[in-house]
């Protein structure tokens, strides 16, 4: 199995968005959730995607971070 950055996706009470994406980066997410899928699963939506990700961008950005940090 590919070692994803993403792996878990928690449910969380989901705040609605309306968003517009290349479809380069559409079709890249829908790629991203056949890896994700094991074993014949159904492919992870990229719906349930976009969020986790951007978590993981945004808590692994050291900038983010210290500016967070400062004004929280």
């Amino acid at each position: 199995m590919t070692k994803l950055k993403l792996a878990d996706l928690a449910e969380a009470r989901p705040v609605r968005l309306t968003i517009e994406l290349p479809a380069s980066v559409h079709h890249d997410l829908e790629a991203y959730g056949r890896v994700l899928a094991v074993d014949g699963a159904q492919p992870v939506p990229p719906t349930r995607l976009i969020a986790p990700m951007l978590e993981r961008f945004m808590a692994t950005d050291r900038a983010f971070r210290r500016y967070r940090t400062k004004t929280d």
